[in-house]
């Protein structure tokens, strides 16, 4: 069995090398068969389970000590008590970065949501402001304006949670 889940994680791992170009068709047939084309829907699903975030929780699980779990099961815990008291808690942080690496990647890919957003109302903000650029070339001061508001969700998202994100990133970083 736990031979079968190094080869999981291989998979996962060579799936990080591959450019999201690769794999773009398969997508866009996914979300036309889900039925959520042209929503930020079709923008947030595929972005959910991004390779990297496989990577980044399996580091975190492997810091957890072997002894906790252990002492859980002899306490009478089972495996859903354990993940929520033991498990659950040392590897928050790592939650925490994940998911502000998965909001600043879901905001920024410019590509998955040109190819997946085709009605003007639901555009975001980057591809509005691209679209600004295409339509009004002079206008640079409007441009900037938007670009400088598209900013402001990473900047407060990051701000909010820099405790979490910075606790995040080390502890994924040293082991032991």
């Amino acid at each position: 069995m736990r031979l079968l889940w190094k080869d999981l994680f291989a998979v996962f791992i060579a799936a990080m090398a591959l450019p999201k170009q690769v794999v773009l068709v398969p997508l866009v047939r996914i979300v036309n068969f889900m039925g959520i084309h042209d929503t930020l829907w079709a923008v947030i699903l595929p972005l959910i389970g991004w390779p990297f975030g496989v990577f980044l929780m399996k580091q975190f699980s492997e810091n957890i000590p072997t002894e906790l779990l252990e002492s859980a099961k002899i306490d009478g815990c089972g495996e859903i008590r354990t993940f929520w008291s033991v498990a659950f808690p040392i590897v928050k942080p790592g939650f925490a970065a994940l998911a502000i690496f998965t909001f600043i990647n879901t905001w920024n890919d410019y590509f998955m949501q040109l190819v997946m957003l085709t009605s003007r109302q639901n555009l975001t903000i980057s591809l509005g402001v691209a679209t600004m650029q295409a339509e009004m070339a002079t206008n640079y001061g409007l441009i900037m304006a938007g670009a400088a508001l598209a900013a402001v969700p990473i900047v407060t998202v990051f701000l909010v949670f820099q405790k979490s994100f910075t606790q995040g990133i080390t502890m994924g970083a040293v082991k032991g």
